[in-house]
Order: structure tokens, then sequence, then C-alpha cells
């Protein structure tokens, strides 16, 4: 009977200190996710990671972000960092750099894919975050960019933002002298951007 109690106490004890474990979420992306030019604690992701860790039971946010990260390059690292942070949610931010490359189209659904099945597989959830293009880069290539995260959301039955930087980009008091970076005071509207998909990816 002292035995069983015993075990009884160990398995509860296990049992709360898994409980107590924050899940996570991993964001991989790129400068726009890397909080560039500005102090990493404004940046969406550190903003992200503040708003997860007053929620109950607690959350953790793990930036991975990499400012050039193209979706070559993070397809090559995503397998590492699955296995050694166990996310339950895979924010994937990856593509702008591809574009401004004129990466063809079909290479960088290709590596999208590959990347959304990987997390798949390890049982994360996904939220895709779309980008958007300077016009200059011509209509053609902007529609067809817009719609590989579109087609790629229904095909794989992940959560969409269709553009992360919506409301901020077209703005030049929230847009830092290049014109692809938000400011240190925009970061607060992309992750309300951000939020309203991952939100419910959380319960």
């Amino acid at each position: 009977m002292r035995r069983c109690l015993w075990l009884l106490v160990l398995l509860c004890g296990i049992g709360s200190a898994q409980a107590a474990q924050p899940k996570t979420v991993l964001v991989l992306g790129d400068s726009l996710s890397a909080a560039h030019n500005i102090p990493v604690e404004s940046g969406w992701v550190h903003l992200l990671d503040v708003r997860l860790g007053k929620m109950v039971p607690k959350w953790t946010a793990i930036n991975a972000s990499i400012s050039g990260e193209t979706s070559l390059s993070g397809r090559n690292r995503l397998s590492v960092l699955l296995r050694k942070y166990h996310p339950s949610v895979l924010v994937l931010e990856l593509g702008a750099n591809d574009g401004l490359q004129g990466l063809p189209l079909p290479t960088l659904r290709d590596n999208l894919t590959a990347m959304i099945d990987m997390a798949q597989r390890a049982k994360a959830r996904v939220l895709l975050l779309g980008i958007e293009l300077p016009v200059n880069y011509g209509p053609q290539y902007r529609d067809g960019l817009r719609a590989t995260y579109a087609d790629l959301a229904r095909d794989r039955h992940t959560a969409l933002v269709p553009f992360l930087l919506d409301g901020v980009a077209l703005d030049p008091a929230q847009m830092q002298e290049d014109g692809l970076h938000p400011v240190a005071s925009a970061e607060p509207k992309v992750l309300d951007t951000v939020w309203k998909q991952l939100q419910p990816l959380l319960h």
C-alpha cells in the first residue's frame, strides 16, 4: 500500500512538471522577424514572447529568424530546429528574400511545401506568413507570389496571414528608410496582424 502511494505521488509529480513546461511557438523567418535595425526587444517576435508568457498555461516563442534567410536555407535548418525545440506551432515567414532575388516561384513553393510537411510530420501546427513585393517587380510576379502562399495554405491546411506588413508597408512613417522593414513603433501592429491567426492555434 505504501509503495502504491509512493508511485502515485511520483507520477503526479511528473505530470505536474510536464504540465508546467510551456509549449513552444517556433518562428522561422528572415529580417522581418529578426528585428532588423531596431532593438531586439522591440521586434514583433519578442513582443509575442512577452504576450505568450502571460497566458495560462504559459507559452514561449523561440526566434530562429536570420536576416537574409531564404526558403532554401530555412529548409536546410528546419529539421534540426524541430528536433531541438519540439514546437507545438511553427510560424513560417520566408520568401521575401527569394522574391527580391527573383527566384522562380515553383522553387519557392517547393521549399515552403517541404518545410510545412516537416513541421506537420513533427505534429506542429503551421502558420504561414505571406509577404508582398514592391510594385516595380511587376504584377505577374507579385500576383504569383501572393497566390503561392494562398494555395499552400489551402492545400496543406495551414493558417495564413496573407501579408505580414498589412497596414504598415504603405505608410512611410511606419517604415524604415529602406522601405522594406518596419520601424520599432510599428512592430506592435505587426504582432497584432500575426496574433489574429496565431491565437486559434494555441488552444
